[in-house]
């Protein structure tokens, strides 16, 4: 049985968007802006948890995950600390921590985490600046998947560095070898425009992918290829809010003409079973 939420005149399933940022409030203000202009891409929020809420009942999604990044070592506490209280504050929010590679307590910071009730962490291999694949960082991921904490990493190009990228496919690859069973995602669909070396080395593999800044974007045709060839139980849908308008996300999705049950699938089931919560 379907869970129909309404989006404007269209009844669509339940949808939770497994990936999106907000900043506090006078963070805000200063980092969209700069992150924008970084990047040559509008935002379409104010990037304020406030102005998530509004998108979330402006377009019928039921939740959103949050996926915070400590840019630098000094804030990994701060940002994990924030991340909690603004679960704690919303209801239909699921936040995410972060470690930086280069603090210096990950473990005991990666406890908190899990101590905190966060569901997982996300990486961002270009603004952290580290390769995926650097073995230095094996041993924090074999922590945190040890603690059954999610990890997302930042897939592909970023529209503010230029190359070379860190989290390529083929990098991704070499850390499922020695990490298989784990619940990893790599963002936009396994990584920004390099759909074709995903398609190649991830297509199949036991990680996941979120369809955010990818899936309207990216050719239709492969797009549903890539869903089918992985398969649909480890597709999660994602916005990249305040990048992308979650409206607009939904309605992407919706394009590719998918069956029922693997829409389904996308908008909520997979990212419920994966984070253990339930949506109603």
């Amino acid at each position: 049985m379907l869970l129909y939420k309404q989006y404007k005149s269209e009844a669509i399933v339940l949808v939770i968007d497994f990936h999106t940022h907000s900043f506090p409030d006078e963070l805000a203000a200063k980092a969209i802006p700069a992150l924008a202009e970084k990047a040559g891409i509008p935002a379409m929020l104010n990037g304020t948890v406030k102005g998530l809420d509004r998108s979330m009942k402006d377009n019928g999604i039921a939740c959103s995950v949050i996926l915070n990044i400590a840019t630098k070592p000094s804030q990994t506490e701060k940002v994990n600390s924030w991340a909690a209280q603004i679960q704690k504050d919303n209801k239909n929010i699921i936040s995410f921590g972060s470690i930086h590679p280069l603090y210096e307590n990950w473990r005991e910071e990666l406890k908190r985490i899990k101590e905190l009730g966060l569901k997982g962490i996300k990486f961002h291999p270009e603004y952290q600046e580290f390769s995926v694949d650097d073995k230095s960082m094996f041993p924090i991921y074999e922590l945190a998947l040890e603690l059954g904490l999610v990890i997302v990493f930042h897939a592909g190009e970023d529209l503010g560095f230029a190359p070379p990228y860190h989290c390529t496919p083929d990098r991704l690859d070499n850390v499922l070898r020695h990490f298989s069973g784990g619940k990893i995602i790599a963002a936009h669909m396994g990584g920004y425009n390099y759909w074709d070396q995903v398609e190649n080395y991830l297509a199949g593999k036991d990680i996941y992918f979120d369809t955010s800044y990818a899936v309207g974007i990216m050719d239709n045709e492969q797009a549903k290829r890539i869903i089918l060839n992985h398969g649909y139980k480890k597709i999660l849908f994602g916005t990249d809010s305040p990048w992308k308008d979650q409206g607009w996300s939904v309605k992407r999705i919706k394009e590719l003409c998918l069956e029922p049950e693997i829409e389904e699938a996308i908008f909520c089931k997979n990212a419920m079973e994966l984070l253990g919560v339930s949506v109603r």
